[in-house]
């Protein structure tokens, strides 16, 4: 199939296998003991994705400085390119970077509260934000709130790589030749890849009901499920939701471009 040429899809070419990792939550030491079985199986002209979500709940800090650790180990092997390593946008890094435009918000206290509720207040707290802070902030008015964002952006840059990794999150990944298609949460069949929205990172009941290859991949794959339904692999789809970051598990699958996965990794 074709699929499009932009800078805010990731294309994975020159590959036979990709691992994908599901959604870690800040579980900084379950994604280490995940790196360091991944680093004994991953091999030559493999790639990897990283499918959203591994900011919020947890050691927000902790996990940003592994990936990017890891990134480094991975990169250093023959044949690895920067390309060859995606980061996924998912809900929780959605919603960081809505924060990080608190100001702009119509009813910035409410927003602040629903993402806090949602968990976000572990990503605000990895920077040095208190959400206390933030209220006092949406009280005050929108310069005071630019204010405290622009400390938070500060933060960020001033954490080694925490910037780059950011700034640079994919709405979606596929491999060159459209045979497998990476999301962080869901997607909506009825629309083309072009055409998909936030559904991308926030899900939908549409996912659990694609049962045919949409637009001719031979399977979806996603980190995140909002139902918390835990692990699925349906006809042409894969979920790899494992709870982690609720007490349960940190999951990545290996499949190659036939849609099967050949290899697997639970911590």
């Amino acid at each position: 199939m074709a699929v499009p040429e932009d800078s805010i899809y990731a294309t994975l070419s020159a590959t036979r296998r990709v691992w994908a990792v599901g959604a870690v939550r800040g579980q900084t030491g379950r994604l280490e003991a995940l790196h360091s079985e991944l680093e004994k199986r991953f091999e030559r002209n493999d790639r990897l994705v990283y499918l959203g979500n591994f900011l919020g709940y947890g050691d927000v800090g902790g996990t940003v400085d592994e990936l990017l650790r890891f990134r480094r180990t991975i990169l250093a092997r023959p044949g690895m390119i920067p390309d060859d390593i995606v980061f996924l946008r998912g809900a929780q890094e959605e919603m960081w970077r809505k924060l990080l435009e608190l100001q702009f918000a119509q009813n910035p206290g409410e927003v602040l509260t629903w993402m806090l509720d949602q968990g976000v207040g572990a990503t605000l707290a990895a920077y040095g934000g208190q959400p206390e802070a933030g209220h006092d902030r949406c009280r005050e008015g929108a310069l005071a709130i630019t204010r405290w964002t622009v400390q938070l952006r500060a933060a960020v840059h001033d954490r080694p790589g925490h910037d780059e990794l950011l700034g640079a999150l994919k709405r979606l990944a596929f491999t060159r030749d459209g045979e497998l298609l990476f999301v962080a949460a869901g997607l909506d069949p009825s629309r083309p890849l072009s055409e998909q929205g936030d559904t991308l990172w926030w899900g939908s009941g549409y996912f659990a009901a694609i049962e045919a290859p949409y637009a001719d991949f031979v399977r979806v794959v996603r980190g995140h499920d909002r139902r918390q339904k835990g692990l699925e692999m349906g006809n042409v789809t894969a979920t790899l939701d494992g709870g982690c970051g609720f007490g349960g598990n940190l999951n990545a699958a290996c499949f190659t471009l036939d849609g099967k996965p050949t290899d697997w990794i639970q911590v």
